[in-house]
């Protein structure tokens, strides 16, 4: 039997490829003489640049930036062999980063540090995940970065974060980074919000990353402010666009200064590691991800690739660390069996040990292949 195993990575536990390889090694335990591909995989999240790199014969590249509130952190993008930069922009502006939450001034200047250091390796075409953003700027910070100057009332560069849109009065692009005009960007985000509003980046994201109602409420008005400012120079800027509020308004910076292009996550992924591909070549497929709940069957990396495999009628297992209440429907999504990997009753910090979910991940492995092993005999 040919095995393709696409595990989505077990956030803060196991990467995709971690994950994939522990399963590949519990298959191997009971079936020796089978054939078993590693496929890692990303949404535009994490884990999505490593995907890359080990599926599109890429090298990794090391640099060094500004985290989101100025200190210096060591972020990590991949260059895949056709010259492609790829990234996720909480490399350098992440959640993950800083137990600070000043939400108001917390900036993307690293993001636009690594895109620049890009450029100027030769990299002229982008793929950047926006997920686990630290960030309500507007993006400013990075196109900062960039060379594009925002200044106040009396010529000054404006404060880093969301505290400076308040006080913005120009925007000068004359020092933009010139090769910025070759460049094409492709940002991974799955997000709709617009910038501004009910529905937008400060009174959505802005409580989730820290901010109180009030200066959530604060941050909307400045982000209108911005977004006046925009539209002197660029007209044509649409705040209400599809987008424009993912990542803290990093969207819009991208659309409307970068003409970034906004498209799904797990699709664009998918075709450019030739997943279809793979799937209509195995015989059995092996999904997984860290919880299985309501959100998986909106359409989340297992459910993405269970729906491609029906395309060729193809089984789909996953395996999970968790099944929560109404996040077992099969027949919806099109994944055949669901398996917890849990062997025992634990807490929670001892299930997120990677040494626990590895040795979880491979045992449950270990007793689908005896079982498919046995049930091939058989037939």
């Amino acid at each position: 039997m040919k095995f393709l195993i696409v595990m989505d990575a077990f956030k803060g536990c196991l990467s995709s490829l971690e994950a994939g390889e522990a399963v590949a090694a519990g298959i191997f335990r009971k079936w020796h003489d089978c054939e078993v591909d590693v496929c890692p995989i990303g949404d535009g999240g994490e884990g999505t640049v490593d995907a890359l790199i080990a599926a599109c014969d890429g090298k990794r590249v090391v640099c060094s930036v500004e985290g989101p509130y100025g200190e210096m952190v060591t972020a990590q993008y991949g260059i895949l062999s056709d010259g492609t930069a790829v990234m996720e922009m909480a490399q350098a502006a992440g959640w993950h980063l800083s137990e600070r939450r000043a939400l108001e001034f917390a900036s993307t200047f690293g993001v636009g540090m690594m895109i620049r250091d890009a450029v100027l390796r030769g990299c002229r075409r982008f793929v950047m995940g926006i997920g686990g953003s630290a960030t309500n700027d507007g993006g400013v910070g990075m196109l900062q970065a960039l060379g594009i100057r925002f200044c106040d009332s009396v010529g000054r560069a404006v404060r880093r974060g969301a505290i400076g849109l308040k006080d913005m009065v120009s925007i000068d692009t004359s020092s933009m980074l010139a090769e910025l005009g070759e460049c094409h960007f492709d940002i991974l985000c799955d997000v709709d919000a617009p910038l501004l509003g009910s529905k937008g980046c400060s009174l959505v994201f802005g409580p989730q990353k820290g901010a109180t109602p009030q200066l959530a409420q604060k941050m909307d008005q400045w982000m209108g402010h911005y977004a006046d400012c925009v539209r002197c120079v660029y007209p044509d800027a649409v705040p209400e666009a599809h987008g424009a509020g993912a990542a803290g308004g990093l969207g819009f910076a991208l659309q409307v200064f970068c003409k970034a292009t906004l498209v799904p996550g797990l699709p664009t992924v998918a075709q450019m590691i030739g997943l279809e591909e793979k799937i209509r070549c195995a015989e059995c497929i092996i999904t997984g991800e860290g919880k299985f709940d309501g959100q998986s069957m909106m359409g989340k990396t297992p459910v993405g690739i269970a729906n491609i495999a029906k395309k060729y009628h193809k089984p789909v297992i996953a395996l999970v660390g968790a099944i929560e209440e109404g996040g077992f429907n099969r027949d919806d999504v099109g994944i055949d069996a669901i398996f917890s990997i849990q062997q025992s009753p634990c807490t929670f910090d001892e299930a997120m040990k990677p040494q626990t979910a590895r040795d979880h991940l491979s045992v449950t492995a270990e007793q689908i292949a005896h079982l498919l092993h046995l049930a091939r005999g058989l037939a």
